[in-house]
């Protein structure tokens, strides 16, 4: 069976249709939302199919957006139609097993069953290998930069026939709609296609190869690639003839300002850096990570807006976001970190609370409620006084009384109708997810 015929059968377009409404997403330029595909294919697939199979299929540009990156820059997303969303879906869905099969073992990107910590894994046993000189490789718009003739010809190598590259062509040329105005593309595979990651790592896994026959250590994770050398001369020299191969090879610049040769505690790979202690190196969150989170939680907790919102809601989304960073950064070394960010956020947390009850009478209240419910035995003068406190919010929250009465135990618990949850333990969930492991 034809390849065309693979990706237009019943069962692989139902699939499909599954996956796009299943992750939901904006409309493209023509405003249809994901909940009405399968209304539109009842009545259109057929001629969709026709209009594939005699290549005549012309996706509809992309819908420029952007969201932002942790470094104040904005990252450029083309948002195909709901309609093409399927189709590149159930194009994805064929090609994916034909290439995945063959790409290195090296490669770790939007790769099913491998993820960035098996990524990081890898970085360690190299690192551990004594392979202690690392080429930080940065290819400058990579994504903006893929070459379509070039691109086709890799794919004609497993895939030689005309509807499909033709469709896969079509994907790349489709253009992008931006503020009115249509920007044809010469260049580049759109970030937010479902096809688009795919793409990518077909492109490079050439790159990839070229690495392997070379016996070089790599990882590589979508775009970001590392490369991993015994000696500082060495790594020097592998800098300078893989930007060069890139260029002359795969038309990809690398940037001259950003690539460096580096030690690993210097280098950052997917959010992580590396230390090396008494049995081998060993990596944890990188100082900007570590600094964004603080960022997000400020966000969240900023006195006026957090105390507009009621607990349980503001409980929920700190939970949410302070677990999932827990759960990427888990297979790093940060108790430590973590111990003082935990203390940071619950006076955070505290601060929101006082300012929530506002009057030193409501806060003498509650105070004295929580003093008796925790038996934490403090006199109702001393209550009075924290109730009464002419210091401002965070200085007031730093007291002894209020340490105690909203101890961390307290803060934990969920209230009585368990609308609202208790608050995150950094610390514990961090070492749950150690003792899991």
């Amino acid at each position: 069976m034809r390849l065309s015929d693979l990706i237009l059968e019943s069962s692989n377009m139902e699939k499909a249709i599954r996956k796009v409404v299943s992750n939901r997403g904006s409309a493209g330029i023509d405003d249809m939302p994901v909940d009405e595909i399968r209304a539109w294919m009842e009545v259109n697939e057929d001629e969709l199919a026709e209009q594939i199979r005699e290549m005549k299929y012309k996706p509809s540009p992309v819908r420029r957006a952007y969201i932002p990156k942790p470094n104040g820059k904005k990252r450029p997303l083309g948002i195909p139609t709901v309609v093409d969303r399927v189709v590149q879906q159930a194009t994805y869905q064929i090609l994916y097993p034909i290439f995945d099969s063959t790409f290195s073992d090296s490669s770790f990107g939007f790769r099913e069953g491998r993820s960035a910590h098996q990524a990081i894994e890898r970085t360690l046993e190299y690192l551990n290998e004594g392979y202690e000189w690392v080429v930080d490789l940065d290819i400058e718009k990579f994504f903006d930069m893929v070459n379509h003739d070039k691109l086709i010809s890799i794919i004609r190598l497993k895939v030689n026939e005309k509807e499909t590259l033709h469709l896969i062509r079509s994907f790349l040329k489709a253009g992008v709609m931006e503020e009115g105005k249509l920007n044809r593309n010469d260049l580049g595979t759109p970030q937010g296609g479902n096809i688009s990651p795919l793409l990518a790592n077909i492109y490079l896994d050439v790159f990839d190869k070229e690495l392997e026959n070379r016996g070089l250590r790599f990882v590589r994770y979508a775009d970001d690639v590392t490369i991993y050398c015994r000696s500082e001369m060495a790594a020097n020299r592998v800098m300078r003839s893989v930007s060069s191969w890139l260029e002359r090879k795969l038309f990809l610049k690398v940037s001259p300002t950003k690539t460096h040769v580096v030690r690993p505690p210097e280098s950052t790979f997917l959010g992580f850096t590396f230390w090396k202690g008494r049995d081998g190196w060993k990596c944890k969150p990188a100082n900007d990570r570590k600094q964004r989170l603080y960022k997000n939680m400020k966000e969240l907790l900023c006195r006026r807006k957090a105390a507009a919102m009621p607990l349980s809601y503001l409980f929920t989304k700190v939970n949410q976001k302070v677990r999932g960073w827990i759960n990427y950064f888990s297979i790093g070394s940060m108790k430590r970190f973590l111990i003082e960010f935990g203390q940071w956020l619950r006076h955070k947390i505290r601060v929101v609370i006082f300012k929530q009850w506002k009057r030193p009478k409501t806060l003498f209240k509650n105070l004295m409620i929580l003093n008796k419910q925790f038996k934490t035995g403090f006199s109702k003068e001393e209550i009075r006084q924290t109730a009464n406190s002419r210091l401002g919010l965070w200085r007031t929250t730093g007291w002894r009384t209020v340490n105690f009465i909203l101890s961390p135990k307290v803060l934990a618990l969920p209230n009585k109708e368990k609308e609202r949850p208790g608050l995150i333990d950094p610390v514990g969930c961090y070492l749950n997810l150690q003792n899991k492991s």
